[in-house]
C-alpha cells in the first residue's frame, strides 16, 4: 500500500471554509428565534425544542425540495429565491393540517463552498423562515466534488409543526355541499419546472428575459391566511397545498373519495400564462397550479366569514358526491 500525502482539502473538500461559512451565517439564522425558541443551544448535534406550553400537541413532518426549479434559479442568479421556495414547499405542507412550523433543516449539497452561493440561498429561507415564526434549528452542507455539478445547490428541507390535537383537520369532516376557496398562487412556484424547461429549450424564445421575474417567483408561503383564522377561531375543514401534480391530484388527497366541480378565475402571471398556451390544457392541469397555491374547504356558514378575512380567496366551487374532480378553465 503506497502512503499518500493527502488531505480532505487536497480532494476538494475545505472543512475550515465550512465552519467559517456557518458562523457568517449565524446572524440571518438568529432572526428566525424570535416567537420560538430553540431549549438547548444552536450547533448541538441535534436540536432540541419544548413542547411544554402545547396542551395536547400533535408533531406533524414534511420534507420536500425546490426540483429542477434551481437551475434557472442559478443562472439567473436568484439563489435567494431558491430559499424562499425551500420554505414554502415544507411549510406550507404542515400549513395543510392546521399546524404551525416550529423547526426547519436544511440540506445543501454543493460542489465547491467557495464559489456557491450558499449565503444568499440561506438569507432567503432564514427570512421567510423568520415571517413564519418558525426556528432555522440546523441542516446540512455536503461538499460532494465530482457529483454535485458546479453550477448547482442540491437542495432539500425538513420542516416540523405543532398543533393541539383538537385543532387538527380531518378530511372525514368534509361534507358534499361544502364551499371550496382559491388563494392565488404568485405563479409556477417549485413544481412543473421538468416541462417548463423543455418547453423553453424548444422554444428559445417562450419566456422573454423581461418574464424571468415572473417565472421564477418565489413559493407563495400562506402562514399569514392559516394564522388568520387560527386567531378568529375559524377551523376549516380541510386544507390544499397545490404542489406537482397540480389541482387533482393534491385535492383528491384531502377528499376522501368525494369529487368537487370547480371554475378557476384567470391566472395573471403573464409567464405562466405564456406556459399554459403552449400546451393541451389537461396537461397544464396536471403539470402546473393553474394560478390557484391554496384551497381551503369550509361549510357553507363559514364562507362569508373566511371570505372578509382574506380578501384575496375567490370561490372555485363546491365539493360534489362524485369522486371526479371537474376542473373549469374558461380563460384559457
Amino acid at each position: 500500500m503506497k502512503k499518500q500525502n493527502l488531505s480532505y482539502k487536497d480532494a476538494g473538500v475545505d472543512t475550515e471554509k465550512a465552519a467559517e461559512l456557518v458562523g457568517d451565517i449565524g446572524s440571518m439564522r438568529d432572526r428566525t428565534e424570535t416567537k420560538h425558541k430553540l431549549m438547548q443551544a444552536f450547533g448541538l448535534f441535534a436540536a432540541s425544542f419544548d413542547l411544554s406550553p402545547w396542551k395536547q400537541p400533535v408533531i406533524l413532518v414534511a420534507c420536500d425540495g425546490v426540483g429542477t426549479k434551481i437551475q434557472l434559479l442559478m443562472k439567473h442568479d436568484m439563489p435567494e429565491i431558491a430559499g424562499v421556495d425551500l420554505v414554502g414547499m415544507n411549510v406550507n405542507d404542515v400549513l395543510t393540517s392546521n399546524a404551525m412550523p416550529v423547526l426547519f433543516l436544511d440540506y445543501v449539497g454543493i460542489n465547491n463552498i467557495e464559489s456557491a452561493p450558499i449565503a444568499r440561498m440561506i438569507d432567503g429561507l432564514t427570512q421567510a423562515l423568520a415571517d413564519c415564526n418558525c426556528i432555522l434549528a440546523g441542516g446540512e452542507t455536503a461538499e460532494m466534488p465530482g457529483l454535485v455539478h458546479e453550477d448547482i445547490l442540491e437542495l432539500s428541507g425538513f420542516v416540523v409543526g405543532v398543533a393541539e390535537k383538537p385543532e387538527l383537520l380531518d378530511p372525514n369532516e368534509i361534507e358534499v355541499g361544502d364551499v371550496v376557496l382559491g388563494i392565488p398562487s404568485n405563479g409556477v412556484h417549485a413544481n412543473g419546472f421538468s416541462l417548463v424547461r423543455k418547453l423553453m429549450e424548444n422554444d428559445p424564445d417562450l419566456i422573454p428575459d423581461e418574464l424571468i421575474p415572473d417565472l421564477l417567483a418565489p413559493t407563495r408561503i400562506y402562514y399569514p391566511e392559516v394564522k388568520a383564522m387560527q386567531d378568529a377561531g375559524i377551523r376549516p375543514r380541510g386544507m390544499a397545498h397545490i404542489t406537482g401534480g397540480g389541482i387533482k391530484e393534491n385535492f383528491a388527497r384531502i377528499l376522501n373519495g368525494k369529487g368537487a366541480d370547480l371554475t378557476l378565475p384567470e391566472w395573471k402571471n403573464p409567464a405562466a400564462r405564456r406556459l399554459v398556451d403552449t400546451i393541451p390544457l389537461e396537461n397544464a392541469i396536471h403539470a402546473f397550479n393553474m394560478g390557484i397555491g391554496w384551497m381551503i374547504v369550509v361549510s357553507p356558514e363559514q364562507e362569508k366569514a373566511v371570505c372578509d378575512l382574506l380578501p384575496e380567496a375567490v370561490k372555485l366551487g363546491a365539493v360534489t358526491a362524485e369522486e371526479e374532480i371537474i376542473v373549469r378553465v374558461p380563460w384559457a
